[in-house]
């Protein structure tokens, strides 16, 4: 069974990956500082469509310990380059309802224009690059795993057969 928490940090960066509901105000502590002017928080929440179909929930998988290694490549990369006092990001697993957050990303900066910058980008690279896939339930129809780096739907691999 995959533990409800797996986590890693390193200076000014954390990154984590749940099955349990997430918390804003808790990654939002986690990078306040007395000398950041700003604290930009971006929550990614599971909406009720999708190409005008109705979704029924969001499943989210990934590989966990390279997922982590990444999304702390991404982290100590983002916040030398913009600045930032702290970083963190947090991805959920398992089901997403409908209204939920699958993902948070909380940075702080001395300015508001870095941390605006910062936490777009590690949004986008996170989705880009990280080790996570999504299943799509829609209501009365199967579900779709799509990539999420690029959304599009993924392609069923057919068995091979077992004689030749």
């Amino acid at each position: 069974m995959e533990p409800s928490l797996a986590e890693n940090s390193e200076e000014g960066c954390y990154v984590a990956l749940t099955h349990e509901h997430l918390r804003a105000q808790d990654i939002m502590d986690r990078v306040r500082s007395p000398q950041a002017g700003a604290i930009v928080m971006f929550a990614g929440t599971t909406r009720d469509n999708f190409a005008g179909k109705p979704v029924k929930e969001l499943q989210y998988s990934a590989y966990i310990p390279l997922a982590l290694k990444t999304m702390l490549s991404i982290c100590t990369d983002i916040r030398a380059r913009h600045g930032l006092m702290s970083i963190a990001i947090i991805h959920r697993l398992g089901i997403v309802p409908i209204g939920e957050e699958s993902i948070l990303v909380a940075v702080s900066a001395p300015h508001r224009q870095a941390a605006w910058r910062a936490g777009e980008e590690a949004l986008e690279d996170c989705k880009k690059h990280v080790e996570v896939w999504k299943r799509e339930e829609f209501q009365g129809e199967e579900g779709i795993w799509r990539a999420n780096r690029d959304g599009l739907p993924g392609q069923k691999i057919a068995e091979k057969d077992e004689e030749g």
